[in-house]
């Protein structure tokens, strides 16, 4: 069994009947969401999912879970997803499957917050995996050259067929290429001022437990905010 499967199986030992579950986006959170269909399907769990994509709605459909949207619950009692890179101190970059702004809405309406990575995730400092920006597609070439300007190596995020990515909301993707992300709390705070960012991928101090994958099984952390 892959690491992937391994962490994905072991967050879905998290989840109750009654709760309210957000269900995260890429290859890793693919894992834990089939788990969850299979418990709904062959033991009869009951929750309501709430998807950070349409990716993921498509997927959760497709196994029988029943849905809901984030504006139609009080609140979400878990929300499990992966990360493309945690630091020492319990900060993250996701983004990199496109659905940022999604989860980030879904994570900060959570009671708590699981991230399932392999070990390789696990970084001293953030910047070595490009920093996702979300932008409205009007001005997006004004914000990449302030970004070149900046030193920050940014990069349009294209199809594989060379045209531009779109989000679920139809916004472009600017990749920044920082290398080392040494005041993530700083960046966090210039990006979202700019006019025309509409979310970054810096995910901080939004974490509770931290599953990783390792060759000797999944290791659980409790991060410390």
């Amino acid at each position: 069994m892959e690491l992937k499967e391994l962490v994905g199986l072991k967050a879905a030992e998290y989840i109750k009947d009654g709760m309210t579950v957000g269900l995260g986006t890429g290859s890793t959170a693919y894992y834990f969401v089939k788990e969850i269909g299979r418990r709904v399907n062959e033991e009869g769990l009951k929750i309501t999912g709430v998807t950070t994509s349409i990716q993921t709605k498509e997927l959760a459909e497709s196994l029988g879970i029943p849905l809901k949207s984030v504006d139609e619950v009080s609140c979400i009692d878990i929300t499990v997803d992966g990360a493309d890179e945690i630091s020492e101190d319990f900060q993250g970059i996701k983004g990199g499957g496109g659905a940022l702004l999604f989860e980030k809405i879904v994570a900060d309406n959570s009671k708590k917050v699981i991230w399932i990575v392999d070990e390789s995730k696990m970084v001293k400092h953030l910047g070595a995996f490009p920093l996702p920006v979300e932008v409205v597609c009007y001005g997006s070439i004004q914000l990449f050259n302030k970004f070149n300007e900046k030193g920050y190596n940014p990069e349009f995020r294209k199809t594989a067929t060379g045209d531009y990515y779109l989000t679920d909301e139809k916004n472009n993707i600017i990749d920044l290429h920082l290398g080392e992300i040494l005041d993530p709390k700083a960046l966090a705070e210039e990006l979202i001022h700019l006019t025309g960012v509409v979310e970054h991928g810096l995910f901080l101090d939004c974490v509770d437990i931290v599953l990783v994958g390792t060759k000797d099984g999944v290791k659980v952390i409790e991060a410390k905010r």
